[in-house]
């Protein structure tokens, strides 16, 4: 007997959701799937970008309360918090803090995935590639800690039958690097881009394109600096295609795959709509 449809996203920080897949998200929610993310930190370690916001004494009650509303713009259940904290990168690398995901037992991360996964008994999983997007540690630590949750939790009643990685093809991260240079900084496009042979699903967003707009803008202590107006039109026009598609990679299955690429991340499951 066919169930609802469910999926879990699991990713580090507040807005990960968003840009990754926010439009693929909001898609399912808009059918009837049951959709939830699975957020390891709040983000207490982000950089401020709205001014409005600097001095805040509380930078992950900020981020926890930007993401809730970024889900109930996408249509999504309230998010799920592991935790954990946020680690930083580079120069913001919080190495002494027990808590943050580079330094808490992997374990004990991969444990807390597969109790959400238990409860929301999800047919598909995202998370991050295994390059983590750009190489974040808090990114490559859920990445790894999501993998190995989907494959240990086969034993569990409602185990997740696909897991999927948020991926750009190459030619994206190329554009990217020469349109928008501050996102791409230091990116080798062959490195952290996928082949289209690797790709599993494309998926068409371009009708929930609002429901992401507005799903960053509620992320606005991360976004608030960030206008499309002010970009070069090539950069505006690379821009307005990110937001038509969103692209994912097979990490790993439970079941025949009956074609590829895939039309969609629940193509060929036994599942039903609300």
């Amino acid at each position: 007997m066919s169930k609802v449809a469910s999926l879990l996203a699991v990713f580090a920080h507040p807005d990960d959701e968003a840009f990754s897949s926010g439009g693929t998200l909001a898609h399912y929610a808009a059918l009837g799937a049951r959709v939830v993310v699975a957020c390891a930190t709040r983000g207490e370690a982000g950089q401020i970008k709205d001014p409005a916001l600097q001095g805040v004494s509380d930078l992950g009650k900020v981020r926890e309360e930007e993401l809730a509303r970024a889900c109930a713009a996408l249509g999504l259940e309230p998010p799920v918090f592991l935790g954990f904290h946020d680690s930083g990168r580079n120069e913001r690398l919080r190495k002494d803090d027990p808590l943050t995901t580079i330094n808490v037992d992997l374990w004990e991360i991969e444990r807390r995935i597969k109790e959400v996964i238990a409860s929301v008994k999800p047919q598909v999983m995202i998370t991050f590639d295994p390059h983590g997007g750009y190489l974040h540690p808090d990114h490559l630590v859920i990445h790894r800690a999501a993998t190995a949750a989907f494959f240990s939790s086969g034993y569990l009643e409602g185990a997740p039958e696909r897991l999927f990685y948020t991926v750009w093809p190459i030619e994206v991260v190329a554009q990217m690097q020469a349109l928008r240079p501050n996102l791409a900084a230091g990116l080798e496009p062959q490195m952290v881009g996928v082949s289209e042979s690797t790709l599993a699903v494309r998926m068409a967003i371009a009708d929930q394109a609002e429901k992401k707009r507005a799903a960053i803008r509620a992320h606005s202590s991360q976004t608030a600096d960030q206008n499309m107006s002010d970009l070069p039109p090539e950069a505006q026009a690379f821009m307005e295609r990110m937001f038509s598609y969103e692209t994912f990679a097979l990490g790993g299955v439970r079941g025949p795959v009956l074609r590829w690429p895939l039309k969609h991340l629940f193509d060929g499951l036994d599942v039903q709509w609300r």
